[in-house]
This record gives structure tokens, C-alpha cells and sequence, in this order.
């Protein structure tokens, strides 16, 4: 009668009102009947059921609890909940939350509760917790319960990514650790919770039982007797192409091989994850096994449905490996297999399973870490039938054989252009070394689609040097901080604001205003470099007044600050010439030749400098300040090393030292750095990053995405929780990687504010002023953002723009 078999459930289900509604909406043709008849044949037990169902209506009701932690896992790990209010939020947007306020009974709730939380808010947050919990527990987040924050982890990723369920992941918990076998992992796969309604039936347990003694050649657990054996033998079945007669069998088959292949993938995922080399290796090549239907022992050329079975199984019995055929030639392989024309086949089959030669060259960069370049050059025949017409996908990973851990994994493509024109791909990264040196690590490529299609290399440490141990740092020495008057100069005095130096200008105050040594300050952000260039300026200014000072900045915004700062302290307040120097403003020589302090980017430095024997100007200058010296290590080096070099030349000709200070921030070699700038004990600063005035508070957050857009789009919604928990009314700077990442982050968090009480909550100043200020404006994104206190400060911003948001946030009017 009304039952069909439902693979899904794995048994007889009744047929649904839906498909018997459809049935009979097909009984009598419009336009020539007047009415028409259906019957339905059932039995007995069913008949009121479906009279009910065609007479009255029934409520649908929600069945969202059931998967109420895959849903709310997958949310957080896209990011879209990110705490316990937004999850509550979140229930109250989906049908079960209409549906449990309609019929509170049918969902546990009694009508007391309803009627005292009418909107069921302490319902739903009961819900969010408890299953934050569960979440927890399967480490499928992180569920901070004082806070009420979720944060995803790779497990929750994954899980998400290939829709795991949440029991079984928690199988996976219990049993998977990196000492499975393959037979452990297929047992695994098949207690997972996708294949719980997959019976045991009596009739067929006989043809079970054949299937496992026929093709299964990995020991079944449970066997036939149970759900699980029967999942096991049936992917197993399918993999060695097994047939199978029974339609119940049929389609439990299909449905088993659909979704171990996803699980199977999952567990490689994990496994990639929690670094476990041997584990992923073997979880990898499950995946093709299945995807191939094709133990792993098989010969790889059964991968090309152009050879013959009888053919195939010849080269098995001769145990002829693909290395072997490589080196034969075509005749020789004919011969072998008793078929001469084949061997032309063969061998051109042999030389398409995809494979590559690497070499990989090591560098320290510092004694923990070790850059590899690694050198790819294919080694096979593109053919777009076998191969298709994109690109070979491959995992790459490197191991530790002895503590059995990876170190870097990646996934990559090999385009088909390079492998046609046999042109070598370039893979650089970063691993991790530890003394005592290991004896060697692997690096291991395994294609993603192929079987059989690997390659090795291992990286040798024998011969590594690494470079030498830093000195330490320089120590804060505990002092009495030094009085201005210590200057000795009542007009130098005037210009600070404040009483007494801080620790480190008390520390370096004598080298730098008693001395003439070149000096090498790094010192954390913050810590008052600026005053200490400006003390070693003004030891020129009183010793060497008609000499002249010269003040490398980096950056022509960092230029434009000081001008500013310095045209009203030292032009109008000491009475000394302070002139720009860059790509924007070019004084005429004769402004030059009178100043007394030039500040300047390196690049123009450079090229007036180049000309000093008719320059006098550039003779005259008896100190060059230099400002993020470790900048020497980036794009831009290069020119600061000529400047410092040419000083020295310069100096030496003349017989007239050039004193020469650097200021950076804390330095890993400083001591390097020294040495070339002629430093000896005196004179070398070095202090750690922890030495600041006002004490810093770091918190780390890691983003997962290999790509740049997304990841970036990623962090826009932590970035505004950041604020509220760590800064919700002082001052937020926040730093990205391009001018168009400034728009698009800004754009991200003024929608995140709309959701807020009060949107504008960051503008600390009365709505009418700012309009005004707006109105001057000229960047359109930028008339957005302020409106809602957040400011936008880039290179392609116009001058009075930049101006704008630099005074507004300084004043606190703006907040981010």
C-alpha cells in the first residue's frame, strides 16, 4: 500500500501527505471533468490517519532543536555569533522561535513560563548556554561562560565546513588519536552518527556475509550482526567495486559511499590540524582510496580506464612498479605483457600520473627559526582528458619523523602551464628548529586527486650554521630621574612642559649632551625618543653654532609632524632655521644654506648629498639624526645605508666628525648595527620592548583563511568587540594593510554600530559642529565615518583631509 523504503532511515516509511496531496491533485483533467476520484490503499491502522490528514490541518512544528548545536556552531565559526546575547538574537529570527511561542506544550515549555517570559528570552539563553556547553565539551569552541563568548576552533571549523555532527564529532573525541590504523579509521567512519538508521535486516544478512568474505580486505569490526559492521562492509564493498543484489543493499550503498567520503575528509582535516604526520599521510590516501574505489595496494595505472583488466592484473603479477616502467622501454614492457602493442600505451599512461622533483635550500633567519625554499619542477605529461584543463592539486607538509609532528603544511596547485613548459614553481615558508639540532625532517608532497603520485625530500641539519646568540639587552638602570635644569640652558628648558626626563632619557642624557660618540638608541614606542634627538640637536645648536642638523625621517607624513612641531619651538621660540626637505616641498639653495636644522626624508637626503664637494651646506652638517634606523632591513634600506656610509666618507676627507645617532625600536642584533656605525661600549642602547613609560597589555587573536579578502572581512567584527570590552570610550587606533581595507573596515564597523542603542556612541562632539566640519570635507567616505566618530588616515587622502582627522581625533572628538 502506502510504504516506500527511505535509504535515509534505512526502512519502510509511509508515503507523506505531500506526495499523496500531489497524487490526487492529479485525479480529474480540468477543462473536461466535473469532479474527480482518488483512492487510496492502506491498511487498517493507517486509514484514520490519512483521512485526518486529507480532512483537517496540521501545525507544522519545528524540528530545529535537533541540530540546534550544528547550526549554532556553524555561526560562530563564520563569525556571524560571536556571544551568548547575539546567539539569543539569533533563535529569535527562526521558525521553531514562532512555533514555541504559538505552541509552548509541544516544545516542553509549560504556560507559566510563558507567561512570565513572554518573549522567552530566559528560555532561549537556557538553550544557547546548554548547548555552548556541549559545544565546549566536544572542543568544538571555546564557550567562555563569565563572558558569555564564543570563540571557534579548527575542529568547529571543520566540522562546519564538511557539516560533521556534533555526536559525531564527539565519536571522533573518544576514539580517533594518531595510532589508528586504516581499520581502525574505517570502524570509526562508520559508528559516525550519519549512519545510525542504517538496520540490520534478516534477509540480508546472508548476502552481507558473502560481500565480507568476497572484497572486504580490512577486518570488519561488528560484523554482520551490527549497524556499524554492516556501514563498514558496505564502504569496503564499494571500494573493492563489489556487486551488490538486493535493492535495500543498493541503495544503502549509495548512500554510505556519499557520505564516507565527506567524513573520511574531515578526519584528514583533524588530523592536518592536530599535526600528526603518519595519521594525515594515511587519512589522505583513504580519501582517494574511496574517491578511486581503489585499495591502496592496487596498481596506480588502474587510475586509467583505457587498460584492460587482463592487462592490468599482468603487470600486477609481475610486480612491475611505475618506477620500473618508467625506465623500460616500450617494446620491452610489450613483451612482458605478452601483448606487444600495449606497451606504447603503457608507457604513455606511466608518464601521466602527475610527479615532480623537488629540492629544497635552507636559511636560518635566527636560532629558532628556518626559512625553506623549496624548488618544484614537474615531471610528467599534461593530458587535459586525464588531467583536466586547470591544474594538479597536491598537500604538502613538513615532519618530524622522530616526534612525529608537522611543522607547515599547505595546499597548492600545479597550473598546467608549468608542467607544459616543465617551469619550476617556487614555495617559500618558515618551520620551526630546535637545539639540540634534529638529525633531519621530511618534506612530503602527496597529490590531493592521484594514487601513488608522491614525492619526498629530506632537509639535512648537519651542515646548518646558525647565526650567533644576541648580547642581551641594555638594562633600565634604577636612577633618579634627572631635573631639566640639568641642562644648564634656561632657553632649552623653556621648551618642555614637563619637570624631569623619564628612566631611559635620564639613562642615555650624558652620552647624548656631553658627549660627541655616535649613538644607537632602541627603545620602545612611546618612550620619548623624539626629546632624545632633540637633546643631541641642542648640543650642536650651544658647541657648534654655525654647523648645521640633519633629521632623516621615513616618512613625509612623519616629516610634516615634526616641521610642525619644531617651526614653533625651535624656529620661534630658540630662533634657529628649520626647513623641509622631500618629494612635496623643495626650498631654494640659498633657504638651505641658512638653516640650522633640515629635516628630511632618506631619499632626498640622498640625492643632495650626492654633490658635496660643491654643496658646502652638506660640508657644514656636523650631526645626522636618523629615525626608525631599523628600517635598514626593509625595501628602503639601501638609501639609508649610502647616507650613513657617504657621512663617514665625507667625514673623513674634510677631518671633521659627523656624528651620527640612530633611534629605532628594541633590536634583535643591535650590537651588528653598532659595530658599523662605529660604535664601541659607549653609546649603544638597546633596551627591551617591556621598558615603556606607560605599561602594555598585548592580546593576540589568530585568524584561519589563506585568503586576503575574506580574512580581512573576518576580523572587522572582533575588532569592534575589542573595543567595547578593552576600550569603550578612550581612544582606538587601528592599523591595516591597505588604503582600501581602511574604507571597507570603517564601512564594517559603522554597521555594526547601527545595531547598537546608541550608533553613535564613538562622536564625542555635538552633531551640529561636526556637520560643519563635514562639510569641508572632500573624501565622501570619509563624511560617512566621521559622522559616526570614526576617522580614516591614509597617503591617498587629501592634505586638509588628513589634517582634519589628525586634529579631531587628538581632541577626543572622534574616537576610532
Amino acid at each position: 500500500g502506502t510504504q516506500i523504503y527511505d535509504a535515509k532511515r534505512g526502512a519502510f516509511v509511509d508515503l507523506g501527505i505531500l506526495d499523496v496531496m500531489q497524487i490526487f491533485g492529479r485525479a480529474g483533467r480540468p477543462q473536461f471533468d466535473k469532479y474527480g476520484e482518488g483512492t487510496i490503499i492502506t491498511t487498517h491502522d493507517k486509514l484514520s490517519h490519512y483521512l485526518t490528514l486529507l480532512t483537517q490541518q496540521n501545525p507544522i512544528e519545528s524540528q530545529f532543536l535537533g541540530s540546534l548545536a550544528d547550526n549554532l556552531n556553524a555561526e560562530i565559526a563564520l563569525g556571524t555569533v560571536t556571544n551568548v546575547e547575539e546567539a539569543v538574537k539569533w533563535l529569535s529570527y527562526t521558525y521553531l522561535y514562532v512555533r514555541m511561542r504559538a505552541n509552548p506544550l509541544a516544545y516542553g515549555i509549560n504556560y507559566k513560563t510563558l507567561q512570565m517570559d513572554p518573549a522567552l528570552e530566559l528560555y532561549r539563553k537556557e538553550l544557547v548556554v546548554e548547548t555552548g556547553r556541549k559545544l565546549d565539551k566536544a572542543m568544538m569552541i571555546r564557550f567562555e561562560e563569565r563572558t558569555g563568548y564564543f570563540a571557534s576552533t579548527d575542529l568547529g571549523r571543520t566540522a562546519s565546513h564538511f557539516y560533521i555532527r556534533y555526536n559525531t564529532i564527539e565519536t571522533f573525541n573518544e576514539h580517533f588519536n594518531s595510532q589508528r590504523t586504516e581499520a581502525d579509521i574505517l570502524s570509526i567512519v562508520s559508528k559516525a552518527e550519519e549512519f545510525d538508521q542504517l538496520k540490520i535486516r534478516d534477509e540480508e544478512l546472508e548476502e552481507l556475509d558473502q560481500l565480507l568474505n568476497n572484497y572486504c580486505q580490512l577486518p570488519a569490526a561488528g560484523g554482520v550482526e551490527n549497524g556499524y559492521g554492516k556501514v563498514n562492509i558496505l564502504l569496503q564493498t564499494y571500494i573493492g567495486r563489489g556487486e551488490v543484489d538486493s535493492f535495500s543493499l543498493i541503495s544503502d550503498l549509495s548512500y554510505v559511499a556519499q557520505n564516507a567520503a565527506r567524513i573520511v575528509r574531515a578526519l584528514f582535516e583533524i588530523a592536518l590540524r592536530k599535526r600528526w604526520p603518519a595519521m594525515t599521510y594515511r587519512l589522505l590516501k583513504l580519501c582517494k582510496v574511496i574517491d578511486k574505489r581503489l585499495w591502496g595496494f592496487a596498481h596506480p595505472l588502474r587510475q586509467f580506464p583505457n587498460l584492460s583488466h587482463v592487462i592490468l592484473n599482468r603487470l600486477e603479477e609481475k610486480r612491475l612498479t611505475v618506477d620500473k616502467l618508467k625506465e623500460m622501454k616500450k617494446d620491452e614492457i610489450g613483451h612482458m605483457l605478452q601483448h606487444v602493442n600495449i606497451g606504447l600505451t603503457v608507457k604513455q599512461c606511466v608518464h601521466q600520473i602527475p610527479a615532480f622533483t623537488m629540492e629544497a635550500s635552507t636559511q636560518p633567519i635566527t636560532r629558532s627559526v628556518l626559512r625553506v625554499r623549496l624548488i618544484i619542477t614537474p615531471d610528467f605529461r599534461w593530458n587535459d582528458q586525464v588531467h583536466g584543463s586547470v591544474g594538479e592539486p597536491w598537500w604538502l607538509w613538513v615532519e618530524d619523523p622522530i616526534n612525529d609532528h608537522i611543522y607547515h603544511s599547505e595546499y597548492f596547485l600545479l597550473q598546467k602551464k608549468q608542467v607544459v613548459t616543465k617551469e619550476p614553481q617556487h614555495i617559500v615558508f618558515t618551520i620551526p628548529i630546535f637545539e639540540p639540532l634534529p638529525s633531519q625532517y621530511y618534506i612530503k608532497a602527496v597529490s590531493d586527486r592521484w594514487l601513488g603520485a608522491e614525492a619526498l625530500c629530506a632537509i639535512n641539519f648537519q651542515n646548518l650554521i646558525l647565526p650567533e646568540r644576541h648580547p642581551p639587552h641594555t638594562e633600565l638602570l634604577d636612577l633618579q630621574p634627572l631635573p631639566l635644569t640639568a641642562m644648564g640652558n634656561r632657553e632649552f628648558e623653556s621648551l618642555y612642559k614637563f619637570t624631569h626626563f623619564n628612566p631611559i632619557q635620564t639613562q642615555i642624557f650624558h652620552t647624548l649632551y656631553h658627549t660627541d660618540t655616535n649613538v644607537l638608541l632602541g627603545a620602545p614606542t612611546g618612550s620619548g625618543k623624539t626629546i632624545a634627538a632633540e637633546l643631541a640637536m641642542f648640543r650642536v645648536f650651544s658647541k657648534y653654532p654655525s654647523s648645521k642638523v640633519v633629521y632623516i625621517a621615513p616618512l613625509k607624513a612623519l616629516v610634516r609632524e615634526r616641521i610642525e612641531d619644531w617651526k614653533v619651538r625651535i624656529e620661534e621660540k630658540l630662533g634657529k632655521k628649520v626647513v623641509e626637505l622631500t618629494g612635496d616641498v623643495t626650498p631654494d639653495m640659498r633657504a638651505i644654506a641658512q638653516a640650522d636644522l633640515i629635516v628630511t626624508t632618506p631619499e632626498k637626503w640622498d640625492g643632495v648629498s650626492r654633490s658635496w664637494q660643491n654643496r658646502s651646506y652638506v660640508q657644514k652638517v656636523a650631526i645626522l639624526i636618523i629615525d626608525e634606523i631599523h628600517l635598514l632591513g626593509e625595501d628602503r634600506g639601501p638609501v639609508l645605508e649610502v647616507i650613513v656610509s657617504r657621512t663617514n666618507f665625507i667625514s673623513s676627507h674634510t677631518s671633521k666628525s659627523v656624528r651620527v645617532v640612530g633611534l629605532s625600536t628594541a633590536l634583535a642584533n643591535a650590537r651588528d648595527l653598532a659595530d658599523w656605525l662605529g660604535i664601541r661600549q659607549v653609546g649603544l642602547f638597546n633596551f627591551r620592548p617591556s621598558v615603556r613609560p606607560v605599561p602594555l597589555e598585548v592580546h593576540i587573536h589568530g585568524f584561519p583563511g589563506q585568503h586576503y579578502c575574506p580574512r580581512m572581512a573576518s576580523m572587522n567584527k572582533p575588532t569592534f568587540q575589542a573595543i567595547r570590552s578593552h576600550s569603550p570610550a578612550k581612544p582606538v587606533l587601528i592599523f591595516v594593510s591597505s588604503r582600501r581595507q581602511t574604507r571597507l573596515t570603517a564601512l564594517d564597523l559603522i554597521a555594526y554600530l547601527a545595531t547598537e542603542d546608541n550608533p553613535k556612541q564613538w562622536l564625542h562632539q555635538d552633531e551640529r559642529e561636526i556637520e560643519d566640519i563635514i562639510a569641508t570635507v572632500r573624501d565622501s567616505n570619509l563624511k560617512l565615518t566621521l559622522a559616526f566618530g570614526i576617522g580614516m588616515h591614509h597617503a591617498g587622502l587629501h592634505e586638509r583631509d588628513r589634517k582634519t582627522v589628525e586634529e579631531l581625533f587628538v581632541n577626543c572628538k572622534i574616537q576610532v
